[in-house]
């Protein structure tokens, strides 16, 4: 029974020590990489999307972005009519 005992706690710290060691091997690569990131972030900053300018017009997509207007209305008639038939098929 002792043995066996001292083989748990042989186990016991084996495994500790195995995941303290993985914990600060990926500390220090997570701090090393963050490092390396911010130096290169200096030296290649990452450039600056354009923005797109908004046309004024109204060519069919001023209801919600670049949705037109008669994809709306299609969209919304159907949802009108599944609801019309199923709230008939509910009462029955």
């Amino acid at each position: 029974m002792n043995e066996m005992q001292q083989q748990f706690m042989e186990a016991g710290t084996l495994m500790l020590t195995g995941m303290v060691f993985v914990f600060a091997f990926l500390s220090v690569l997570i701090i090393f990489i963050n490092t390396v990131l911010a130096k290169l972030a200096i030296k290649f900053p990452d450039p600056v999307a354009p923005s797109r300018k908004r046309s004024n017009k109204k060519n069919n997509k001023a209801v919600s972005g670049d949705v037109s207007p008669a994809i709306v209305a299609a969209i919304s008639g159907a949802v009108t009519r599944y609801r019309q038939q199923h709230s008939q098929s509910n009462v029955k």
